[in-house]
């Protein structure tokens, strides 16, 4: 099992940047608390609806946004689990997730590739998907992958399948995978026992996680409340990924991104850990600023970072694994 260094850690080297006090992050927290409990997320899944219904939540039929109690919020943040072993096809290649270590994956999923043969720029196929693999697995610097680019070449309405084929048959790294929605998330997983030894095997060594987004503002539509729902039946990981905007889908200011982006990853894991209390959830995040002149998300911008190192300051506060995207 391969253990990394820790960041942030308190002692008397190394190097860490600190956005927020303890006192600070609690105020986020609470008005998080506050959006949680007033305003409320819209779940767009009628399943979803009825599980949070059934361990406290209050639904409204109209409108389909849920309104959570902080003490619900809080009692599941208290039961996701802060390690979890991201087991590889290789046991050596095992990686801990949390307890404030510092890891990385390659990013995803890239659409276009150069040509390592003709330096041509062309949309990416199934045989990239496998070769990235390769690539990553020999790479010891990344910890586990990511899957890195999209089978083109293949029937779209099945190409997260074809993508996880692609890549669990080519690298002994734990993968994370995008699967699209709960059917294909189940062929996904299907996969990833046949490899195990079965559904047993996997539940006791998962060798895949799964990503699943959010829409903000304050947004979880059916495929994202699928996937998270069917991880927790499975016993897979699942990182609740958003991606809020701030100056477009999310306030101007560093807390109040904070805020949103907080409220819409914990309704994630409320809803994980109304499924089945201590099931593995990530804290993840792609958000960052919106560049208002050439509307694109500024991936790699400076305020980018200062926004991962307060996501990554709020999932220290709540003892949850994270992850954070940026250039």
């Amino acid at each position: 099992m391969k253990r990394n260094q820790h960041a942030g850690y308190l002692q008397t080297g190394g190097l860490s940047l600190n956005m927020f006090s303890q006192d600070e992050l609690y105020e986020i927290h609470l008005a998080t608390l506050d959006v949680l409990q007033h305003t409320g997320v819209y779940f767009e899944d009628e399943e979803a609806r009825e599980i949070l219904a059934g361990a406290g939540a209050i639904v409204d039929p109209k409108t389909d946004i849920v309104k959570f109690p902080p003490y619900m919020v809080e009692d599941a943040i208290r039961s996701a689990p802060g390690t979890v072993n991201l087991c590889g096809r290789d046991p050596e290649k095992d990686y801990l997730l949390g307890n404030n270590r510092v890891g990385f994956t390659n990013f995803g999923e890239g659409i276009s590739i150069v040509d390592i043969n003709s330096g041509e720029l062309r949309e990416t196929v199934k045989k990239d998907v496998e070769e990235s693999a390769v690539l990553v697995d020999y790479l010891d610097g990344i910890d586990v992958y990511e899957r890195a680019v999209g089978a083109h070449d293949v029937n779209q309405d099945a190409q997260p399948l074809h993508n996880a084929e692609a890549f669990l048959s080519n690298t002994t790294k734990h993968c994370f995978h995008g699967a699209g929605n709960g059917k294909l998330m189940q062929g996904a997983i299907d996969l990833a026992a046949a490899i195990s030894g079965g559904h047993d095997k996997l539940r006791e060594r998962p060798i895949i996680s799964f990503n699943t987004c959010p829409i903000s503002p304050l947004k979880l539509v059916r495929d994202c409340t699928e996937i998270i729902i069917a991880g927790a039946r499975a016993g897979v990981l699942v990182n609740v990924l958003t991606q809020a905007l701030a100056g477009g889908s999310a306030p101007v200011t560093l807390a109040g991104t904070l805020v949103i982006h907080n409220a819409e990853v914990l309704s994630g894991i409320v809803l994980g850990q109304s499924v089945r209390k201590g099931t593995p959830m990530m804290f993840g995040s792609s958000t960052c600023p919106l560049d208002l002149r050439m509307a694109t998300a500024t991936v790699g911008s400076p305020e980018c970072a200062m926004i991962n190192a307060g996501v990554a300051a709020l999932s220290t506060y709540y003892l949850l694994p994270s992850w954070v995207a940026g250039g």
